[in-house]
C-alpha cells in the first residue's frame, strides 16, 4: 500500500460537526441524525467473500445493522432483517441497497421482544431466503440513567428484553437450521468491559453477551458452528441522539478515543464481514474490538 491510498484514522472523517440540541424519541431516525451515518453507501466495495450465504440481521434497518446488511450484500450474501414498524422508512432504504447489490431481501416488521413475532422471524427467514448461514443479532436499546435509585423498572426489562432475552429466543430458534460452516455474530460493545454509570443496565446486557458468546462457541463448535461477536465503541448512529444525552455529550462524542472522533458504522461492516467469511475458519468465541483505541 502507497502513501496515496492510506488514510489517516483520526482525520477520515470530521470529528468536530455532532450538534448537542438534537434530541430523538426512541427508536432514532437516521434522516433526523446530523450528521446523517456513513454505512458504506458510497465506498464499500465486495469481494464476493460471503457469495451464496444467506443472513438474517436483527436491527438491519440503520446504524451498524445498515452497514452489515449493506456490506454482507456486496459479498455476495441474500439478506433478512428485522425492524421495528416506526423504522420502516430507514427499512426501505437499507432494502433499496440490497436489492441495488442484486441479493434477495427479506424484511420482517415488528418488535423481537414479542416472543411469537422472535420465533416467527427465524421461520420466515428459512422460507423467503431458503435457510440461514449468518445471524447477525444486533438490535439493541439503551437509555440514559440519572442514578441507580431512579432506574425505571419497566426500562430495565426493556433493555433485558431487547438486548438479552431476544437474542436467546432468535439464536434457539436458528440453531436447528444452521449447518456446518454456519455462525453466528452479535454485537455486544466497549460498555461490557468499561460500563458507564449512566448505562448502567445496558453495560449489564453488553457484558452478558461476551459471556453468551464465548459459552455459546464452546457448545455449537462441536457442530462445526463458529461464535463470535463484534465490541463497538463510541460509533455513530441514530441510537446516540436518541439515548437521551446531555448535549456536551453528544457533542463530544468519541473525543475520549485515541483517534479523538466517532467512529462511523462503515468501519465496522469489515469485521463483521471477517468473521462470517472463510478466512475466519478458526476464529470462534472471539471478541473482536472496533473502538477507535479504547482499551476492551
Amino acid at each position: 500500500m502507497t502513501q496515496e491510498t492510506q488514510t489517516d484514522p483520526r482525520t477520515k472523517y470530521k470529528h468536530d460537526q455532532y450538534p448537542g440540541d438534537q434530541v430523538q424519541d426512541q427508536p432514532g431516525l437516521t434522516g433526523e441524525t446530523t450528521p446523517e451515518p456513513d454505512h458504506g453507501e458510497e465506498t464499500y466495495v465486495g469481494h464476493g467473500r460471503l457469495e451464496g450465504k444467506k443472513a438474517l440481521i436483527t436491527g438491519g434497518d440503520s446504524g451498524i445493522g445498515r452497514a452489515v446488511a449493506i456490506a454482507y450484500a456486496r459479498e455476495g450474501a441474500d439478506i433478512a432483517f428485522v425492524h421495528l414498524p416506526e423504522e420502516a422508512e430507514d427499512a426501505a432504504t437499507t432494502t433499496d441497497y440490497v436489492r441495488e447489490a442484486g441479493r434477495n431481501v427479506a424484511v420482517y416488521a415488528g418488535d423481537i421482544r414479542d416472543e411469537p413475532f422472535a420465533k416467527d422471524v427465524v421461520a420466515r427467514t428459512v422460507e423467503d431466503l431458503g435457510g440461514i448461514d449468518v445471524l447477525i443479532l444486533n438490535a439493541a436499546y439503551q437509555r440514559k440513567r440519572d442514578g441507580i435509585a431512579s432506574i425505571p423498572t419497566e426500562e430495565v426489562r426493556r433493555v433485558f428484553d431487547t438486548n438479552l432475552l431476544a437474542h436467546v429466543i432468535i439464536t434457539r430458534e436458528a440453531v436447528p437450521h444452521l449447518k456446518q460452516g454456519a455462525s453466528i455474530i452479535t454485537t455486544t460493545s466497549i460498555q461490557a468491559t468499561a460500563p458507564a454509570p449512566p448505562l448502567v443496565d445496558y453495560a449489564m446486557t453488553k457484558a452478558a453477551q461476551k459471556a453468551f458468546t464465548e459459552a455459546l462457541a464452546q457448545e455449537l463448535g462441536p457442530k462445526g458452528i463458529r461464535v463470535n461477536a463484534v465490541a463497538p465503541g463510541p460509533i455513530w448512529t441514530p441510537l446516540i441522539p436518541a439515548t437521551n444525552f446531555p448535549e456536551e455529550k453528544v457533542e463530544q462524542f468519541g473525543a475520549d478515543t485515541a483517534l479523538d472522533r466517532p467512529g462511523q458504522p462503515a468501519e465496522l461492516a469489515g469485521a463483521y464481514v471477517y468473521l462470517a467469511s472463510e478466512e475466519a475458519s478458526y476464529t470462534s468465541g472471539a471478541i473482536l474490538p472496533v473502538t477507535g483505541g479504547k482499551p476492551f
